[in-house]
């Protein structure tokens, strides 16, 4: 349980939950997807938008855990809207199903929450022969919000509300900060692949993605909004890959890591809070504005990613 840190302009901070900054706020009416629903940050998420009554389709990988997780979700709201749909985001056919069926479905869309992820796997290779936290991190994102932006559109223009998309990106793109980490052309390299430098790497993209969707965005005049954010350091099964870590991570938890709920805080913030409205193209830390590495805010680098990641998702 984080217990340090002052309260930024928001009014909301480190300690804040995901509960707490969603207080008041009704999502009557507004469709969220949420990737990586099933655990972690992203279950909260999912719980938290249900209790505020937007109608949640959890995007999950494994729909045996999710259906019983969308039951503990239910048992506490019975009133909540959730739907749980199949996607392995690692798997580009898997993601062309999901986006398929959901815009069949008939559904709107007004939130996209970009959220699952894995963190520092050995070298491994994804179905598409892609390095996987690539593939999964910000391929598969890439390629499902794509896919997805009709819909959002649509539902933007007819509702006459504001799409929101939230990527979950982390401090991470800070490992990403020399020219041979964001060196794309080279992610799958076994020979010179890091596990944290492609961690960074893949959370580089994710803030780049949603940069370059504002600059599409303003230039279109679409009334969607695009932001990555930091969840902050959260105990979750996310580092299950590094045994010293996580038996680090519990040790300091109680002193020094958010929990789920606190975890969850700023991707409930910037997906419902009405003090984000309008704002595109920001990074954001403990539901406030924070800063992104130079990297990041690299509007060239980002048409770069765009265009590399077009080709990989249509070769």
């Amino acid at each position: 349980m984080w217990i340090f840190g002052s309260k930024g302009e928001s009014g909301f901070g480190a300690s804040s939950t995901a509960e707490e900054v969603t207080n008041g706020i009704n999502g009557t009416g507004l469709t969220a997807i949420v990737t990586g629903a099933s655990s972690g940050i992203g279950l909260e998420t999912a719980r938290v938008l249900a209790l505020r009554g937007v109608h949640v389709v959890m995007a999950v990988r494994n729909t045996e855990t999710g259906n019983k997780v969308k039951e503990t979700i239910l048992a506490e709201t019975p009133n909540a809207k959730v739907e749980v749909m199949e996607l392995d985001l690692s798997s580009l056919a898997s993601v062309r199903t999901f986006a398929s069926k959901y815009c069949s479905s008939g559904l709107p869309l007004n939130i996209l929450i970009n959220n699952a992820g894995v963190m520092a796997p050995p070298f491994t290779l994804s179905k598409d022969k892609i390095e996987l936290q690539f593939a999964t991190n910000h391929l598969g994102h890439f390629l499902l919000t794509n896919l997805l932006l009709d819909t959002m559109k649509n539902t933007s223009c007819e509702q006459e509300k504001e799409g929101r998309i939230v990527n979950v990106s982390s401090m991470g793109h800070q490992f990403a900060n020399n020219k041979i980490g964001i060196d794309f052309d080279k992610i799958n390299d076994q020979a010179s692949y890091g596990p944290i430098r492609a961690y960074g790497v893949s959370k580089l993209a994710n803030i780049l993605h949603a940069n370059e969707l504002t600059r599409l965005f303003k230039e279109e005049k679409v009334d969607i909004t695009a932001n990555s954010l930091h969840p902050g350091a959260i105990a979750t099964n996310l580092i299950r890959h590094h045994a010293f870590l996580q038996g680090l991570q519990n040790w300091v938890a109680k002193y020094f890591v958010k929990s789920i709920p606190q975890g969850a805080a700023t991707t409930c913030y910037v997906a419902l809070h009405p003090q984000v409205k309008g704002v595109s193209g920001e990074y954001f830390a403990d539901c406030n504005k924070g800063k992104m590495s130079s990297f990041a805010k690299d509007s060239e680098l980002a048409k770069k990613l765009w265009d590399f990641s077009l080709k990989m998702v249509n070769p």
